[in-house]
């Protein structure tokens, strides 16, 4: 069985595809990510769908993905630019509100918690200084938020209701 989607491009971080990679690390599989990597990745990187990528990746003029190590070995976040709007997509940056308040927190799902809160420190502080928006995966609702600094930690300045569809 061949790709899902035979014309995508699919831009995966290296440091996943290499951490993920069971050929690179035979015990990295089992509970949750029993065949994960066989199942999605493998046929996509084997169809030459797939374009790794590191540091950052410019998608367009607007849009660019940036290296958030730490919750996993390639973790990222995407960048939106529109002349003095920015919005930060955290992806696995932030799991809970209180990581706002206390971005030393990590969750319990960390592959590398040191980098986690580092990197977490970095793009929350470039949120903040930038006013950019916050847009969360994990919190709960259909919410943004923008945030500000406040001593060694941030504040939510404002919660930025979105519409459920």
């Amino acid at each position: 069985m061949g790709p899902t989607f035979p014309n995508a491009t699919y831009l995966m971080p290296r440091a996943d595809y290499e951490h993920w990679n069971p050929a690179n690390n035979p015990n990295i599989m089992g509970g949750v990510n029993e065949n994960v990597f066989e199942d999605s990745v493998a046929p996509v990187y084997a169809a030459g769908q797939v374009r790794l990528w590191e540091t950052e990746y410019v998608v367009d003029a607007n849009l660019t993905l940036r290296a958030a190590p730490g919750h996993t070995p390639g973790s990222s976040v995407l960048v939106l630019a529109s002349g003095s709007d920015k919005a930060l997509f955290a992806g696995d940056l932030v799991h809970t509100p209180l990581q706002i308040a206390h971005p030393e927190h990590n969750s319990c799902f960390c592959e590398d918690p040191t980098a986690a809160r580092a990197t977490r420190l970095r793009l929350l502080g470039w949120a903040a200084d930038n006013t950019a928006l916050v847009l969360p995966a994990h919190f709960s609702g259909h919410s943004a938020l923008e945030i500000v600094r406040e001593a060694d930690a941030f504040a939510i300045k404002n919660w930025a209701p979105l519409p459920a569809y």
